[in-house]
């Protein structure tokens, strides 16, 4: 997720303005959408176009259509005994700098996995379909997170704008610069590594209708190959890094039974701060028996945080807006580590390698503003001499919550 004291003062200030309003009189009408799926129907919607490419993992029917697109996949595939690595990376807006930095760096060892799941969280989803394709477009991400300016993500609304539109910004660069890099050419590249190498690349949004995280196969919607599933493709990317109130949400045509809805989708950090597959997906990839895992290969996560996961403590001015800030801060950090727990204990179920990289403290430099480019470049540096050195990868998230 994409978060600041700054984005959220304005936030704090819109809602204000709200509350001082008062009347509902006063309020225009919301901005015009189709209908939201019928709770009961949520499982079952298929995009107009683009049918049966993600999963409502909270369901048994879309951890179903998972194992069958993994079925489907390795039909006919014989696997060999070379050990297997995934990748998850976490949301964290300009702090996507670090991953930048560390992959770069992880790849001048000559060491760096070609990942057999890549996963990707709001800042996280912009770089994983990179990530995905490997070394080749380590440049790509260098200069994304070396170069990149507030005017190249979002173009500010004043703020009536922002108090009757459904965002204090327009995120229309964002898509831009997405669409730049991501054309035909790029998805094509996604689809074979999806369809002949059979290897994952998934994307986490919030379904905001549903109240429901939504995990996006990525190479299943590029290896249709259509126009429309190149738009959905960015949309995706968008979506996943589109903070509820900054940035407007994606609005996703779908339909069930042939009656066409629409979804609001926003960031996927409003669920989960980094994810890599669900849990009980081993389960029942155990009790399918036309597929089978081998148990002499070696499988290694690694996580990477875009953020410190020992913040320091400040003292906290006795105002409201102050409280509310850091109290939203806190939570946010909290949900981080939380999740860095969720994956330690079903990589240690599942007897996968745990390897988390975050921000440590021997990083400081200021941070004036997001997206500021020498925040970045400094942050991508340390990555990188980080990733070239051999990164000490930490094998559990738990002493690092205790004081020493």
């Amino acid at each position: 997720m994409i978060i600041n004291d700054q984005f959220l003062r304005k936030l704090l200030t819109l809602i204000t303005l709200i509350s001082l309003i008062g009347c509902a009189a006063l309020i225009p009408d919301p901005l015009p959408r189709d209908p939201a799926v019928p709770k009961e129907s949520v499982s079952e919607a298929d995009v107009v176009g683009v049918k049966d490419v993600r999963y409502d993992i909270f369901s048994s029917h879309g951890i179903n259509d998972l194992v069958s697109h993994i079925r489907e996949l390795r039909k006919g595939y014989n696997q060999s005994k070379e050990d297997v690595a995934y990748l998850s990376i976490s949301g964290g807006g300009d702090n996507g700098a670090f991953t930048a930095g560390l992959l770069n760096g992880w790849s001048q060892t000559g060491n760096r996995p070609q990942f057999r799941l890549v996963t990707g969280i709001s800042t996280g989803a912009l770089i994983a379909p990179f990530a995905y394709l490997g070394k080749d477009y380590d440049p790509t991400l260098k200069k994304l997170y070396t170069s990149m300016k507030p005017s190249d993500i979002y173009r500010p609304r004043g703020r009536l704008e922002g108090l009757f539109a459904d965002s204090m910004a327009d995120s229309e660069p964002l898509y831009k610069l997405i669409s730049e890099y991501v054309d035909e050419e790029f998805l094509k590249k996604v689809a074979f590594e999806y369809e002949t190498n059979r290897r994952f690349l998934l994307i986490g949004t919030t379904n905001l209708d549903a109240k429901k995280p939504m995990i996006w196969n990525m190479g299943r919607i590029a290896a249709l190959g259509t126009p429309e599933a190149l738009t959905l493709f960015r949309k995706v990317m968008l979506a996943s890094a589109s903070i509820p109130g900054l940035f407007p949400p994606v609005m996703i045509d779908v339909e069930v039974n042939g009656k066409k809805y629409q979804e609001m989708h926003v960031d996927g950090g409003a669920n989960t701060q980094a994810f890599l597959y669900p849990p009980v997906l081993t389960e029942k990839l155990a009790e399918d028996r036309t597929i089978k895992l081998r148990d002499d290969v070696k499988r290694d996560a690694y996580i990477i945080r875009n953020a410190d996961l020992t913040p320091q403590g400040e003292e906290v001015r006795r105002r409201t807006l102050p409280i509310i800030l850091n109290t939203i801060t806190q939570l946010i950090h909290t949900q981080g580590v939380g999740d860095l727990y969720k994956m330690y204990l079903l990589t240690q179920n599942d007897k996968v390698g745990f390897n988390l990289a975050f921000i440590e403290d021997d990083f400081n430099f200021p941070h004036p503003e997001e997206f500021d480019n020498a925040y970045m470049q400094a942050l991508y540096d340390y990555g990188e001499k980080k990733g070239a050195a051999g990164y000490k990868w930490y094998k559990d998230p738990f002493h690092l919550a205790i004081e020493e």
